[in-house]
């Protein structure tokens, strides 16, 4: 394995991270307080407890996801497609990189910047309601295992899109409706009957059950459920991969 082509792209895309600081971590910050804020005030004097949990603290495992989702998928895909848009991809892989290495470089930086603006977030909402963990590996566990898995959905996107319009086309249209109706601010187990069950068929629900799990030991779905959607969904993501860098769809023509 070449560790010095994986470690290159992963400082280069790191790099990036702190040139654009404000918009990469100070603007996910700033827009998780607001609304714990928003949510809080308004929301929050209504429906003072979910499950046992006061409001406040129920919706802080759906803020981390919502923007751990947004963010890997944001990350990644801009990752790969700036390189097709500038041609600097054929320097790539005409480059002694495999392609394994390739996607290590790239979904590798993706997710860890998924994972530290998570944390930030995380100790964030410390400074508004009271946290308490119950289960700290099992949350790194769904919070790794969400940030790698979107990236490589998010390596996916940027590789199929052909503008900048279709960049943001899945993450905005698709990806952020999925979050607000996967229960990142309620249960799915306070809806009506017919619309838990529609529910059941979004993802995202599974994605953040598990990782509220290991906050409050509440979960709208089982726990083995929800790890192995999440398990699931990222084999068929690097199945996909596979099949993109076997065939050269849209990365050699």
């Amino acid at each position: 394995m070449n560790l010095h082509a994986i470690r290159a792209i992963y400082l280069f895309e790191m790099a990036r991270t702190w040139r654009t600081l404000l918009q990469s971590i100070v603007a996910p910050v700033v827009s998780t307080s607001l609304y714990f804020v928003v949510f809080g005030a308004a929301i929050g004097s209504r429906i003072t407890q979910v499950d046992g949990v006061s409001y406040g603290t129920f919706i802080v495992p759906g803020l981390v996801m919502l923007s751990v989702l947004t963010q890997s998928i944001t990350n990644a895909s801009f990752g790969i497609y700036f390189p097709k848009f500038v041609g600097t991809i054929y320097e790539i892989l005409s480059a002694p990189v495999s392609y394994f290495e390739i996607v290590i470089g790239y979904v590798g930086a993706a997710a860890t910047k998924s994972i530290i603006l998570g944390l930030i977030i995380l100790a964030t909402a410390g400074l508004f309601v009271p946290l308490h963990i119950v289960h700290p590996v099992w949350m790194m566990t769904f919070l790794v295992l969400t940030a790698v898995t979107f990236s490589l959905f998010g390596f996916i996107i940027g590789i199929w899109a052909d503008g900048f319009e279709r960049l943001q086309m899945i993450p905005m249209l698709v990806v952020t409706p999925l979050t607000f109706l996967g229960g990142s601010f309620y249960s799915v187990n306070m809806l009506p009957p017919t619309w838990h069950t529609i529910s059941l068929f979004n993802p995202v629900v599974y994605l953040i059950s598990g990782f509220r799990w290991s906050f409050y030991e509440i979960a709208d779905v089982s726990v083995a459920l929800s790890l192995g959607m999440t398990v699931g969904f990222l084999v068929i993501c690097m199945v996909i991969v596979a099949r993109i860098f076997k065939t050269g769809y849209r990365l050699k023509n």
